[in-house]
């Protein structure tokens, strides 16, 4: 994956002035034509208040909206790649690759802080226990965010209230649990998340199309670590995307968990059906009149159903770029 690097200037344009010459947190931000969204986010991380050091690595993909130009001079090092480079697990690893910090925390272009002890706040449980390997933070949805965007995020694990730390004695105890459970106990979100360098060192991001954060955190499980969910760090983030897109994502997404873990939430036609039907009823209540939302009502079932099946029957992986 070629890269071109280049450093920032400390404190300039807007960015508190800070000493990051010996950082212990590094912040990746992947980014790709998010204009619209650096600013505000940008401006959240400058408010952090904590007692550390940090610095703020950006891997932008080419992007064409002026986001390179935002960059410079509010990142401490921005790197460059071609669009078609980008890899959710490589182009993670290509800013930790560059990041000084013992810890570093992964955040994309459109998750904003929502409040300025976010990053003391996710950061301080690997700070306490060296056994952790990362920790996640809860998403809120954003102010506009449709109801039937606010319905899906508010059970998602991490939108929860209640804060956990996972982790399994031996592989053979993850492997004995059924694929939801083993789900369940391997979830992780890069939306904004925080990873030991240390164990990145010996457990890196795979090359993946989507879920390489899932993954790894099966890895650093079955490694012997353990993983913390820490709520108290929020970020405001959803959703309202385009039906295709929601398809298409859904599609990779069931096709990986079916790599990882066998898992095939709707594994026959008829259960499809009545998937279709029930999300019908509820898109329907949800959001009433709604031409999206019944868009949505096929295209999350049939995702789920075909992304599996194309698993199970070894078709071609589809490489589609999930940002």
């Amino acid at each position: 994956m070629g890269a071109d690097l280049c450093g920032g200037a400390p404190g300039a344009r807007g960015r508190r002035t800070r000493d990051v010459s010996t950082p212990r947190v590094s912040i990746v931000l992947p980014t790709r034509n998010g204009a619209t969204t650096l600013p505000a986010v940008l401006g959240a991380i400058s408010r952090q208040r904590d007692n550390f050091n940090f610095e703020v690595i950006a891997v932008d993909s080419s992007s064409s909206d002026g986001t390179a130009d935002l960059l410079r001079g509010r990142v401490d090092r921005l790197i460059t790649i071609a669009a078609d480079d980008f890899d959710h697990g490589l182009t993670r690893n290509l800013g930790i690759e560059q990041a000084r910090g013992e810890l570093v925390v992964l955040l994309v272009q459109d998750a904003l802080p929502a409040a300025d002890s976010w990053l003391a706040a996710l950061t301080a449980p690997l700070f306490a226990d060296d056994r952790l390997a990362g920790a996640f933070a809860r998403q809120l949805p954003r102010p506009d965010a449709s109801p039937i965007a606010r319905y899906y995020l508010e059970r998602w694990i991490a939108s929860s209230p209640v804060a956990r730390t996972v982790a399994v004695a031996n592989n053979a105890e993850l492997e004995a649990l059924d694929p939801v459970a083993q789900l369940d106990l391997c979830t992780f979100d890069n939306v904004c998340s925080c990873v030991r360098r240390s164990v990145w060192a010996q457990h890196p991001f795979r090359r993946s199309p989507i879920g390489e954060d899932i993954e790894w955190a099966r890895e650093v499980l079955r490694a012997g670590y353990r993983l913390a969910y820490v709520p108290s760090a929020e970020v405001i983030h959803s959703h309202d995307r385009s039906a295709r897109y929601e398809f298409v994502r859904t599609y990779v997404l069931h096709r990986r968990l079916y790599e990882l873990f066998r898992l095939r939430t709707i594994p026959t036609l008829p259960l499809l059906a009545r998937a279709i039907a029930s999300s019908l009823t509820l898109h329907l209540r949800t959001q009433p009149f709604s031409g999206r939302g019944i868009a949505l009502a096929f295209a999350w079932p049939l995702g789920q159903y075909l992304g599996a099946l194309s698993a199970t029957k070894g078709w071609k992986r589809n490489r589609s770029k999930m940002v």
